[in-house]
């Protein structure tokens, strides 16, 4: 008798079966990811540091900033702001005088801040700080950002030639407001110049979430988040912190 032919399904080759997974797992992940990166990116802009230890918070603004609330932002727990006021041997934030009448008006304490300019002359910069920035007994110390390196400069400044000009323009401020400099050098200024080793002031530094420690010796300011979303302003802020 002849045998009838096996009606049996023809094997599928080797992995076909799992390949039809692998693009949906694939896919998975990545969603997973996506979701993990939207929820740390949000996460991150409403972050600042526990007010149950970081008592004293608040705010550097600048014309940068837009328009600025000060009201609101003493609501959210702002007990100081430090205003941008100028910048090298000309520049003035636009936003200075403003800010100024403002934030005095919301109640807030306020600070005042240069931007070192490392291609100018200390003279030139103080004197630009010094018809911005009224002569007040009620200010904070003033501070300064050293965070613009020479390496952009039309002509060669030498690393001795910044330190110089850094303590020249630290001693010119102080004289005008009474009140010892803070000193706010970024981590790749400080490398440069380890102008924060040579002079004892008091240090303001600038990490994201975590606490710096590129000065390796203890700082007074601290801004923890540079994005930091509030009510007070369309534009996230830059938000600092006082040691405890």
């Amino acid at each position: 008798m002849a045998r009838r032919p096996s009606r049996r399904k023809p094997r599928r080759p080797a992995g076909t079966r799992g390949s039809r997974w692998l693009p949906r797992v694939i896919a998975l992940a990545v969603l997973i990811a996506l979701v993990g990166g939207g929820w740390a990116w949000w996460d991150s802009r409403n972050w600042r540091p526990d007010e149950a230890r970081w008592a004293d918070q608040g705010a550097l603004v600048g014309e940068v900033d837009g328009s600025v609330n000060f009201a609101t932002l003493k609501g959210l727990g702002a007990g100081f702001v430090y205003l941008e006021a100028s910048r090298g041997a000309d520049g003035k934030d636009a936003a200075f005088p403003d800010n100024f009448a403002a934030a005095r008006g919301a109640g807030l304490q306020i600070g005042a801040v240069h931007r070192f300019d490392p291609c100018t002359r200390a003279d030139g910069q103080s004197a630009n700080f010094v018809t911005t920035v009224p002569r007040d007994v009620e200010l904070l110390p003033p501070a300064i950002m050293l965070e613009r390196t020479a390496e952009d400069c039309p002509e060669r400044v030498s690393r001795a030639a910044v330190q110089s000009e850094v303590m020249t323009l630290v001693n010119q401020i102080e004289a005008h407001t009474g009140k010892p400099v803070i000193l706010a050098p970024s981590e790749e200024f400080e490398e440069d110049y380890a102008v924060a080793a040579r002079i004892d002031r008091n240090l303001w530094l600038s990490r994201n979430w975590n606490e710096p420690t590129y000065e390796g010796r203890p700082w007074m300011l601290w801004t923890a988040n540079r994005a930091f979303q509030t009510e007070a302003a369309e534009q996230p802020l830059r938000w600092v912190v006082v040691r405890p």
